[in-house]
């Protein structure tokens, strides 16, 4: 079964960016699609054509999401997004009070909105180490493999 999964995000120094292509790869090593998107660059609704989504943020300020995500999060409130598969990951910096603030903030509305959290959200610091980089593939794996067994 050939799930599509897409990864929407935003990324102000790229980490986050290099985050989001690594996910990529794990989940096309599945021999599922993976479309890179980035948010500011889409509407929520493209959602909707996916077997499951991947949100990936940088953390703004002290905690807070980048202005990036407001709008597509605004949109996501009109979507049904009640038992849909899904996970989140990020950048941050631990030097801040809440570290990846905006990966937990993110994940609480997904919650709330009825999703399915397929598996624990994923931070790094600053960019991803050669073992965080494979974490990040390993992430893309385990987000298709929750996807199998929910569908």
């Amino acid at each position: 079964m050939n799930n599509k999964i897409v990864i929407v995000y935003a990324s102000l120094t790229g980490n986050t960016e290099e985050m989001a292509e690594l996910i990529a790869e794990g989940v096309r090593s599945t021999g599922a699609t993976a479309d890179l998107k980035v948010v500011d660059e889409c509407n929520a609704v493209l959602l909707k054509k996916y077997d499951a989504f991947i949100l990936g943020t940088y953390t703004w300020g002290d905690g807070e999401l980048p202005d990036e995500f407001l709008d597509f999060l605004d949109e996501m409130e009109e979507l049904e997004l009640k038992s849909v598969v899904t996970s989140v990951f990020g950048s941050g910096d631990s030097t801040y009070r809440l570290f990846c603030g905006a990966v937990d903030e993110l994940e609480a509305k997904l919650q709330g909105w009825g999703a399915v959290i397929a598996q624990e959200s994923l931070k790094v610091e600053f960019g991803p180490t050669k073992e965080e980089k494979q974490q990040c593939r390993e992430f893309g794996e385990k987000m298709v493999a929750r996807l199998n067994v929910v569908k």
